[in-house]
């Protein structure tokens, strides 16, 4: 009989190997052994969202919170469920839930950033990225975001310096732009 442990790590493996579909019944298997586990719930809810099944994602992160409230990653999971729904209120909501409970996670405040710039609030984009950026000097993502806000508030001069901080990263990385 394999353990709930055995079961997850295999699951997060077909996940991160784009086979959430194999994962699913993996986490259900393990969640009948340990059905009180928030990490498991938490995990099967990123499977789930992976294959568009969002309500049932939904409740995977909700069931997850009722066991764990202050699972940043569930918070932060609802929001990004709820801005590629395009519901863009409810997903502000999860994400400032997460910074409640993790005002340290870049990713997060990277998150909340794009929903921003995408709702044209570029401002608060630009704060947002510049916490992510803060948390995670190195976090290319919030970066490239952070020269876009900069390029639509008008500051080309700051936008300037991330572009050229992100052709050393490209440079180092071995990326090509073209």
């Amino acid at each position: 009989m394999e353990t709930a442990v055995a079961l997850n790590n295999s699951a997060v493996a077909l996940t991160e190997a784009n086979q959430p579909f194999e994962a699913i019944p993996l986490f259900r298997e393990a969640l009948i052994l340990e059905p009180e586990n928030p990490l498991l719930w938490l995990n099967l809810g990123i499977a789930q969202q992976k294959t568009g099944e969002y309500a049932e994602a939904i409740e995977s992160f909700r069931h997850c919170l009722i066991i764990n409230e202050d699972l940043c990653e569930a918070w932060q999971s609802l929001g990004l469920i709820h801005y590629e729904l395009k519901e863009f209120d409810l997903a502000q909501e999860y994400y400032l839930s997460a910074l409640d409970r993790n005002d340290n996670d870049p990713k997060t405040w990277n998150n909340l950033g794009v929903l921003y710039f995408n709702t044209n609030n570029f401002t608060e984009a630009r704060n947002c990225f510049e916490k992510s950026v803060s948390l995670f000097p190195q976090y290319y993502d919030a970066l490239f975001n952070l020269r876009d806000a900069c390029r639509e508030l008008g500051d080309f001069r700051a936008a300037a310096e991330f572009e050229r901080v992100l052709c050393g990263f490209d440079a180092f990385n071995g990326r090509n732009n073209s």
